[in-house]
């Protein structure tokens, strides 16, 4: 074997792991270009950055969980929940409506957080405890899932309704967001020890890496993320919409892995989940384009091309001799 072609091999396996969803939706959106008139229109453009900023953000916060080694299967239940918290909170004003449920979404992620750095117990058995305890909570507060709380609050309103060049602030707010997390991760101690943890975990407590804070930190963050995303779409929507959020931490695990970050682990970074997320919202505006696909068509080609991902990931990580 001739030892160059080796090292080109695991170069581009190494480009394809990390850059593999950027170079699909671009291939994507060519196709989808050519073939569909009304894909590349400026309408159907701002549509797809709008429909998905909330699941960017939820998505960010998975990134740090998922390369950290763990898993968060709350963020669902969290997102609506800080929905209906907002809803309920913007009576008291615009502050009200983001300092309550950010509060108490950010008290749930630390506290699952902390059982899983403390205890040493399987983050997806914490976090599917999570997912059903805050479901719980938000049908309490909202009676069952019967009080839809409505938006009372303009200014609040205005936040999730208005913004610029036709994108609304949620975007603005993603795109933020997802700068904060590229520097976090790449230019930061914090960052370095969420890779040398997810990398292995045992190896980073020798270095001195703080694993329990760190831990704590990543869940945290994630709470934090997924209450936001949750506040954002209730002053898009003028009210705290309670059947909201069924999935959408399955969804935003698959936007993770698609964009290159490794259920294993220590691998990934937010430019591939921002372009996983962006591939994700391009094949449900192309199943939209084609009329006589049904909605449920999506959810089988995300799971398709999520298996497929996978596959790819696990033949990539193997050519480059990752366990």
């Amino acid at each position: 074997v001739n030892p160059s072609s080796g090292g080109m091999w695991r170069t581009s396996g190494a480009f394809l792991q990390k850059q593999g969803a950027l170079v699909a939706l671009i291939l994507l959106v060519i196709f989808a270009s050519v073939r569909y008139d009304a894909f590349l229109t400026s309408v159907n453009i701002l549509n797809i950055l709008k429909q998905n900023s909330m699941i960017g953000i939820v998505a960010i916060g998975m990134t740090f969980v998922i390369i950290s080694g763990g898993i968060d299967l709350s963020v669902g239940s969290l997102f609506v929940l800080g929905g209906v918290l907002a809803a309920y909170a913007s009576q008291y004003g615009a502050f009200a409506a983001f300092a309550l449920p950010l509060a108490v979404c950010g008290l749930v992620g630390l506290v699952q957080g902390v059982i899983i750095a403390r205890t040493g117990m399987a983050p997806f058995i914490v976090t599917l405890a999570g997912m059903l305890g805050v479901r719980g909570l938000m049908l309490a507060v909202s009676d069952e899932g019967a009080t839809t709380y409505l938006v009372e609050d303009p200014l609040f309103a205005a936040i999730g309704q208005t913004g610029l060049i036709g994108l609304t602030w949620p975007v603005f707010i993603t795109i933020g967001l997802a700068l904060l997390g590229m520097l976090l991760l790449q230019r930061t101690g914090f960052g370095q020890n969420v890779y040398a943890i997810g990398g292995n975990e045992d190896a980073a407590a020798l270095m001195g890496v703080p694993v329990a804070r760190t831990k704590i930190l990543v869940y945290l963050m994630s709470g934090l993320l997924a209450g936001l995303a949750g506040v954002l779409n209730a002053a898009r929507l003028s009210s705290g919409v309670t059947i909201l959020g069924v999935g959408l931490e399955l969804d935003v695990i698959a936007a993770v892995v698609i964009g290159g970050t490794l259920l294993t682990g220590g691998v990934g970074g937010i430019t591939g989940t921002m372009a996983g997320v962006l591939l994700m919202g391009v094949i449900q505006s192309l199943i939209n384009q084609v009329g006589s696909l049904t909605s449920a068509v999506q959810q089988v080609v995300s799971g398709a091309f999520l298996a497929l991902v996978v596959v790819a990931q696990r033949l990539l990580s193997k050519a480059q001799g990752i366990t």
